[in-house]
């Protein structure tokens, strides 16, 4: 079954060339923690020859002093590098390993079954093509079982095999598949799994991996390698509409301008009229360039570079797409997020929001729902920790192309980055079903206001406060009230400020005003001559500090307490 061909010997070129034009598969293990996921891989690069004598051997060596297989060879030890993950006899990070046979070349990603490495399985499972997902024949479908098929299905993975292994365990009883079966199709009905196919295997033995089980006579399917080897993915990818990202703009010299990037989606040729997003500006295609040449067109995942028949100010983060199918651009969307931190999500704060190759200032401002993976209820939400899944409102500082990642993987998938640590927070797939256009009204009308003081918290991510600056220097007191606004806007707080002028005939009513501010779940900053009940009162009087500098500290310091900034 390996890639090994009598061409290596006598025509070592045309072995390449064959090599280099095989389709590749991208798929990922995945499943609940000890279901032999790295075993199985294990066991597909063993039986396909692709071990070499010396891996085998310090596979054979590791195997005496860490092995959990019994008698047998512990095969996940090839796939399971970290000394952590020997010790325990589980995956943490996910490994990639790579293997061909005679028919396709293979990428495959060993991702954990711990629940506190749910964020690795969602990272190893965003490029794939194929999701394996392994249950153990003794236990069935378990809770990683449903959160993993749920993030598969949410990732739009459209090929699923559900390889019921560790049948070996139990007798290679054809009723135990059977009832895992139904109870799989049943959980997945819920889901977007449009291809399942099951195999029964025994990874630690061989059986239904590469070859069929003479043990099983009764499974009349194909065995997992071959099932990998003929699954259709050509139609997977996206013709029709073009997304080309500009990664970067190649100025070797001035007789060339290039426009650098991988096509996600649609097929280019020259002479093609596209338009340049966000600037709106049209050209048509000149050439397309490639490390052999120019070719005569283009179509996902080729990176290329394309040059255009007119100088246009075109940088790293705009896209070109076909200028009769222009999508439309918004900075506001609705996206499945996985919570990836281990510190929860603040609605309303401000994040980095990575898409293809632009990164844009935004964040999450409104968790809708959260989903239940066990039985996949929604339920509400106000923030999200580590491993959680919600539908949430994404809300950008400028517009971008912002597709249904269903039609559109490369263009329809971010990340959420955290601008202080630069580490990723979470990830996300925008859902463009039609419903932000559409007003929801159930039939019912109110007379009184049924948006409280909680829902405003949650929708706006902040308290509402109000804070009135205080005391006896009129100047002092107007530099702390508009440096204090700006601080507050400028940490993504909704917040107004009013000084004596504004106030007007309002002077003698600073309480009224301020709870109609609060009311509307802001926080407002008003100047006034004295203190008032139930505000944050800042005398700049007892501020600490000789200059308004200090004092603006001072009062930081003191907002800052109250986790108003």
């Amino acid at each position: 079954m390996s890639h090994q061909s009598d061409l290596i010997a006598s025509d070592i070129q045309e072995y390449l060339h064959q090599h280099e034009n095989k389709e590749l598969l991208r798929f990922l293990t995945c499943g609940s923690v000890d279901d032999g996921k790295s075993t199985l891989i294990g066991r597909l690069l063993h039986d396909s020859k692709m071990i070499y004598e010396d891996q085998l051997a310090a596979i054979q060596k590791d195997n005496e002093r860490v092995g959990n297989a019994g008698e047998e060879l512990d095969l996940a030890l090839l796939v399971d590098g970290l000394a952590a993950e020997r010790e325990q006899g589980i995956t943490i990070d996910v490994a990639y390993r790579y293997f061909s046979t005679s028919k396709r070349k293979f990428i495959i990603a060993d991702t954990p079954g711990h629940e506190q490495y749910t964020r690795n399985m969602a990272t190893g499972a965003s490029t794939c093509d194929l999701a394996i997902i392994l249950i153990d024949a003794r236990h069935g479908v378990q809770v990683q079982t449903k959160r993993h098929s749920f993030i598969v299905s949410q990732l739009g993975i459209k090929h699923t095999i559900v390889a019921i292994n560790k049948m070996d365990l139990v007798d290679f009883s054809e009723e135990r598949f059977e009832e895992i079966k139904a109870d799989y199709i049943e959980f997945s009905k819920q889901l977007d799994l449009p291809d399942i196919q099951f195999v029964p295997i025994s990874a630690l033995k061989g059986d239904n991996v590469v070859s069929l089980s003479e043990s099983m006579g009764w499974y009349q399917g194909e065995p997992l390698m071959e099932t990998l080897e003929t699954v259709e993915i050509a139609n997977d990818q996206n013709f029709d509409e073009l997304r080309f990202p500009v990664q970067y703009v190649n100025r070797p010299n001035l007789d060339f301008r290039g426009y650098c990037g991988t096509l996600t989606s649609g097929v280019v040729r020259p002479g093609d009229e596209v338009t340049v997003l966000p600037s709106g500006k049209s050209s048509k295609v000149k050439s397309i360039v490639t490390f052999e040449g120019e070719i005569d067109e283009a179509f996902p995942p080729m990176a290329v570079t394309l040059t255009l028949e007119d100088e246009i100010d075109i940088s790293r983060g705009d896209m070109l797409v076909h200028s009769n199918a222009v999508p439309d651009t918004t900075n506001r969307f609705d996206a499945m997020v996985v919570w990836m931190a281990e510190e929860s999500l603040q609605p309303g704060r401000q994040y980095e929001v990575k898409l293809n190759t632009t990164r844009v200032a935004g964040g999450i401002s409104h968790v809708r729902h959260r989903v239940d993976v066990n039985t996949l209820e929604q339920s509400a939400a106000s923030t999200l920790e580590l491993n959680e899944i919600a539908r949430c409102e994404i809300t950008l500082e400028r517009a971008v192309v912002a597709d249904d990642y269903r039609s559109h993987h490369g263009t329809g998938s971010f990340i959420i980055v955290d601008r202080l640590t630069n580490a990723t927070v979470a990830a996300g797939m925008i859902i463009d079903d039609g419903s932000q256009n559409e007003i929801d009204l159930d039939g019912s009308l109110i007379s009184t206001s049924d948006v409280d003081a909680s829902a405003r918290a949650v929708r706006l991510g902040q308290s509402a406060a109000a804070i009135v600056i205080s005391g006896s220097d009129a100047e002092i007191r107007e530099t702390l009230l508009f440096s204090l606004e700006k601080v507050l806007f400028e940490r993504g707080r909704a917040v107004v400020a009013f000084d004596q002028s504004q106030l007007g005939d309002l002077k003698a009513q600073v309480a009224g005003v301020a709870a109609l501010f609060n009311q509307a779940g802001l926080i407002s900053l008003i100047e006034s001559d004295a203190s008032v009940e139930g505000a944050i009162n800042l005398n700049t009087d007892s501020l600490a500090g000789d200059s308004a500098k200090a004092k603006l500290q001072a009062a930081v310091t003191q907002l800052q307490a109250k986790e108003i900034i």
